[in-house]
């Protein structure tokens, strides 16, 4: 990612492609490595960036080296306008005008881009449309995360808070429960009936979720784990707590 305020580079076939079919008006330019015979792949987004108006450039491998930041770019790299969060406030008016059975994804803390990534996939694919973050000591949307959520990250809404704690109380006076994710709580994601209406927090890598969310949690649950490690990576854990959700939904 360039060190700009105003915008970044997103890299990779799928995140660039994906970006120009969900928000193009956000970009700003196209960057495809020069070669002889481009492939299929490259192309098409060449193709999609010129009929939609935007400009593409072709350079020497080592200008995209330096754009991606050594990142697996696939040949081409798009310049956007840096990610653009929701507000909490935002958040509140949408479901002032919603109804119907809802998840909203809290992530207290984590920090690696990829478990962020690869979580957004995950909610994407479940059909979990908003996903709240802590505004400090906690991974932003990035070139990585981007790449790694195979672009899931740019048709999800994003909240960051200064407060997760006040955000949490907030949705519970709307008639949200909250369910953590705990290695160690006693009770199984698969043994409880969960509400219509849900907020659902993964903790950060290593630590958890933090005493004063936890203590905010309606119920804690674990996956059981029938080998000898503890627990799994936040993304794989992520991934399975929120396909449990989707089914009970599904049979409800």
């Amino acid at each position: 990612m360039k060190k700009n305020e105003n915008s970044l580079y997103y890299f990779g076939v799928n995140p660039v492609a994906e970006k120009l079919r969900s928000s193009p008006q956000e970009v700003f330019e196209i960057v495809i490595v020069r070669r002889g015979h481009p492939g299929a792949a490259l192309r098409a987004v060449d193709e999609q960036a010129r009929s939609q108006g935007i400009p593409v450039r072709y350079v020497e491998p080592g200008v995209l080296e330096h754009l991606a930041e050594g990142g697996k770019h696939q040949g081409v790299v798009a310049k956007v306008a840096a990610y653009s969060y929701r507000s909490f406030s935002d958040l509140i008016q949408e479901l002032s005008s919603e109804a119907g059975r809802d998840c909203i994804l809290f992530l207290d803390g984590l920090t690696d881009p990829r478990n962020f990534g690869a979580l957004l996939r995950s909610a994407d694919g479940a059909g979990i449309c908003r996903v709240v973050i802590p505004q400090d000591r906690s991974v932003g949307v990035n070139p990585t995360v981007v790449k790694t959520s195979a672009g899931a990250a740019n048709y999800l809404r994003i909240y960051r808070v200064s407060n997760l704690r006040r955000a949490i109380l907030a949705l519970k006076e709307k008639g949200y429960w909250v369910v953590g994710l705990d290695s160690k709580a006693p009770e199984a994601l698969y043994d409880r009936a969960y509400p219509d209406k849900i907020v659902a927090v993964l903790g950060a890598e290593g630590s958890g979720i933090r005493p004063l969310i936890r203590q905010e949690c309606d119920f804690l649950v674990s996956i059981p784990m029938r080998g000898k490690i503890a627990s799994l990576n936040v993304a794989v854990a992520g991934g399975i707590f929120l396909y449990e959700l989707v089914r009970q939904s599904a049979q409800s």
